[in-house]
């Protein structure tokens, strides 16, 4: 049984264009760029950052947004060589699969499996909390939940996977038209905010730039809410200092993820080669512009210990300090359209993903079928949408926030590391795009999404080992057995033996087998 048996480029283009399996190519780059501005630019810009600031980094939030930028701007430029190299659905899956075999593409997976569905659901559940908080503000009182046998039912998650699931189903190209209309409007939004926010600075609000650490007061729920490199060195809990820097650089990266769904688009894009590298860095720079200026305006307008004393600060709070309640109805606006589009995206993501696995018989082959008239998983869509709105709906899934970053970093490793191997085991490959200095910047990458997973809070890497061991046990039970690479292992094995009838291959000798098919 080998488990670390690979799947080669050649085979996953192949196994793209495969009668019933495939998907239509109509994205452009322009598509590409407003799809990582749709699923980045969502609430996170009008709260992750007040979060950050208030109990992390205080202005310093700036230098955490900095950091997280150049930490994706990194592990974005491998997916971007991957991506040109193998322009199929499936993103970090299938380049580890191509690269360090189909256990650790099957981890990846899993993880990016976690990381979209909790997105999606988290974001859903916020989506029908914003609209009811819109509507109030509009003097029409819309309660965010509805009690049904017992349960608090959150009937804007179902509303709006159920808007979206649909239009993906009728097609890509559809839906990202309508995307690129709420993504313009969320955009206006974000620029009113940053020009009225800098009517208000006071430079004296940027004192100090870098609070001094601070320790929080001890127990055990402390300890589970402070950062694993925290718990490792022995350090008590605390707030602000440069650790918090790096903590609030590891919460705001929640505000960045999004990049690598726009790579799991790669089978849908027109001219890949070209189209996806512009569209994808053209994204992330307009992103990282908008939210080093929110942030900059957020810490100018109030003190960071003034954030500190609201539970749950977010852009509103700043506004309402300064009295300004007119701009945080349009916030709270923004906030809900910021929403919409990063539900749509998501929901792409978690189905191409799973399409990708489908098809290589790691999940039911049944779920990789496409429609004949659209060329979208129609079936596979609406069963992860009613999933979605399902956990969206009826359960406390915003407390697994944190699971979303994790299961992105994580995805950000592999990718990281799976570049130096891509290019010693097939020097052949020329990629459109080629990350420069090619034997560091994917070191770095690599090292500086681990150090922001180790950023993240004790709770969250004990969540994360239980989904990890949950993920094991449906590959050996399933996943290795159904393979298609299994299969095609199998067949070459017996034909082996068939022809020589003298001895069985050893080590890698049936991966190089199929291979080289």
């Amino acid at each position: 049984m080998n488990i670390f048996r690979t799947k080669s480029i050649e085979q996953s283009i192949a196994d793209a264009d495969e009668p019933g399996r495939k998907l239509k190519r109509s994205l452009s780059t322009w598509d590409l760029m407003i799809m990582g501005v749709a699923v980045a630019v969502g609430a996170g810009i009008f709260s992750v950052g007040a979060k950050a600031a208030a109990n992390f980094a205080g202005p310093a939030v700036t230098i955490s947004f900095a950091i997280a930028a150049v930490t994706c701007a990194l592990a974005i430029m491998c997916y971007a060589e991957f991506a040109t190299a193998i322009p199929v659905a499936g993103s970090a899956y299938v380049f580890t699969y191509a690269t360090m075999g189909e256990v650790l593409a099957w981890i990846i997976g899993w993880n990016l499996i976690l990381e979209l569905f909790t997105a999606a659901a988290v974001i859903a559940k916020y989506w029908g909390i914003y609209l009811s908080t819109v509507f109030g503000l509009m003097g029409v009182e819309m309660p965010p939940s509805i009690q049904v046998a017992g349960i608090d039912l959150y009937w804007g998650a179902f509303l709006i996977v159920a808007i979206f699931t649909v239009l993906l189903v009728l097609g890509t190209k559809l839906s990202a038209r309508v995307g690129n209309v709420f993504t313009l409007i969320k955009i206006a939004v974000v620029l009113f905010v940053i020009v009225v926010g800098f009517s208000y600075v006071k430079f004296s609000n940027y004192t100090p730039f870098i609070p001094a650490s601070e320790p929080t007061d001890s127990g055990v729920a402390d300890v589970m809410k402070q950062s694993f490199f925290g718990f490792l060195t022995g350090a008590a809990p605390a707030q602000y200092g440069t650790l918090g820097v790096f903590a609030g650089a590891a919460l705001v990266f929640f505000a960045f993820i999004g990049f690598d769904v726009v790579a799991t688009s790669a089978e849908e894009v027109k001219n890949p080669q070209k189209t996806l590298p512009r569209g994808i860095f053209g994204g992330l720079a307009v992103v990282t512009l908008l939210y080093i200026l929110v942030s900059l305006a957020l810490t100018g307008m109030v003190s960071y210990t003034q954030l500190a004393e609201v539970k749950n600060p977010t852009l509103t709070t700043a506004f309402e300090a300064v009295g300004n309640t007119d701009a945080a109805k349009i916030i709270a606006f923004g906030s809900l359209v910021g929403l919409t589009t990063v539900i749509m995206v998501l929901l792409m993501g978690l189905s191409r993903v799973v399409l990708a696995m489908s098809r290589d018989g790691l999940l039911p082959r049944s779920l990789s079928k496409t429609s004949e008239k659209r060329s979208t998983p129609a079936r596979l869509q609406i069963i992860c949408g009613a999933a979605v709105a399902l956990v969206a709906g009826v359960t406390k899934v915003d407390l697994l926030e944190e699971m979303i970053n994790i299961g992105t970093l994580s995805a950000f490793v592999m990718v990281s590391l799976g570049i130096l191997v891509l290019r010693k085991k097939r020097p052949d490959l020329k990629p459109a795009f080629r990350v420069p200095f090619g034997k560091v910047l994917p070191w770095v990458s690599a090292v500086l999404c681990f150090y922001l997973m180790t950023n993240l809070a004790v709770e969250t890497w004990i969540f994360f080992a239980i989904w990890l061991v949950i993920g094991m046990a449906i590959y050996f039970a399933y996943g290795q057995r159904h393979s298609r690479l299994n299969e095609k292992f199998a067949e070459a094995k017996a034909s082996v033996n068939g022809a020589s009838g003298i001895r069985q291959p050893k080590g890698d000798e049936d991966e190089d087998t199929y291979t080289k098919v």
